[in-house]
């Protein structure tokens, strides 16, 4: 039986692809009703994130430069939808 692996899509640009190994790591989460991306305080999972950023970054980034990105893109993400009335969702 042929199985078949689900590709991950294509990553456009380097905060995307920041945004998709902060998701991996659940540092980050999607806010259910908007979209927003919201930061999960979670320093378990932004160590893991730093981790994968320093052992995998995108072709032609060094490492420093990979945890440099996912430093600026966590330090962008707030932890409150602005669209939210309470900004929990």
């Amino acid at each position: 039986m042929l199985m078949t692996k689900e590709r991950r899509p294509a990553i456009r640009t380097l905060r995307g692809w920041a945004i998709a190994v902060l998701q991996e790591a659940g540092a980050i989460h999607e806010c259910d009703e908007h979209g927003w991306a919201k930061d999960r305080a979670d320093p378990h999972a932004r160590e893991h994130a730093f981790d994968l950023a320093r052992q995998i970054p995108p072709a032609g980034l060094s490492a420093t430069d990979a945890v440099a990105e996912i430093r600026k893109v966590l330090d962008s993400i707030g932890d409150k939808c602005p669209e939210c009335p309470d900004g929990d969702c």
